[in-house]
């Protein structure tokens, strides 16, 4: 499949987002996909247990990406189940892998003019990037029927997600000095403090808003080259990382190969992983 990335500036609150997923972001993400998918498989498994889609319900996808989650999500309701992002290059690639079992909008969720259509809105971690997430999520309100819900996974801090945390501090040493990043700035961890959480649902207008902490982990690769491979190409340490020399980089695979060798399995290589399951209703 040949797929196209629109690179021009686009306008609005979360337009360095929408760039970002139209660009490199989608590139990335499109040829990691099965890696992400098997990746994220006991979290996408805890989710869809919490978010309990039922036979016969319409569900919105937020964030749906290459439409794993979309597709699932429409053979558990057996309803076509409709999938929301902002990045046409992925959802092209949902389009392609649903055919008939979903439908796709290329728009940004924060501000799509939505009809109350749907008794369940799901997202896996495609919800933590909004420049007002108040607003975001009051505009995704108006998508849900009055007897709906919203269920969403959202990572917590970094400190508690070795996969990410574990790699970066071990290259730290090598990165360049930055200022401590905004906890509160779109990005994965922009959801870590699970009270804001709570209070942006009930801000939004959802009711009786509550997060559940669940403890998971983050399959890194069969084997250890191929775990160091993925943080470095996807996560936080391939985007600090990412425009360092080539030098730099070897200096910072040998030590991100040192720092997950105690984690190899026979299975392969995985992480502790810590998420909020966050559930409201309309």
């Amino acid at each position: 499949m040949r797929v196209s990335y629109t690179m021009h500036r686009v306008a609005g609150p979360n337009a360095d987002m929408i760039e970002y997923w139209n660009g490199d972001g989608a590139k990335r993400w499109i040829a990691a996909r099965d890696r992400m998918d098997r990746s994220m498989a006991a979290i996408h498994d805890a989710l869809i247990a919490f978010a309990e889609p039922r036979r016969g319900e319409r569900v919105l996808d937020v964030g749906c990406g290459c439409g794993t989650t979309t597709i699932e999500l429409a053979r558990r309701t057996g309803v076509v189940a409709t999938g929301i992002d902002v990045s046409a290059p992925m959802v092209a690639v949902a389009r392609e892998r649903a055919g008939k079992a979903a439908s796709f909008v290329v728009a940004d969720a924060s501000s799509h003019a939505f009809e109350p259509a749907f008794q369940l809105v799901f997202s896996r971690f495609g919800v933590m990037f909004f420049a007002d997430p108040v607003a975001a999520f009051a505009n995704i309100r108006r998508a849900v029927k009055p007897d709906g819900r919203i269920a969403f996974a959202c990572w917590r801090a970094l400190e508690h997600n070795a996969w990410a945390g574990v790699p970066l501090a071990a290259a730290r040493p090598l990165l360049p000095a930055m200022p401590p990043p905004d906890p509160l700035a779109p990005g994965p961890f922009a959801f870590a403090d699970g009270e804001r959480v709570c209070r942006i649902l009930a801000g939004a207008g959802f009711q009786d808003a509550s997060v559940a902490a669940h403890a998971s982990s983050m399959w890194l690769g069969d084997t250890l080259e191929s775990a160091v491979d993925e943080v470095l190409s996807i996560g936080p340490l391939a985007r600090a990382a990412g425009e360092l020399p080539e030098a730099t980089r070897a200096q910072i695979r040998e030590r991100v190969r040192a720092a997950l060798e105690p984690y190899v399995a026979p299975d392969g290589v995985a992480l502790p992983a810590a998420v909020w399951l966050a559930g409201a209703r309309a």
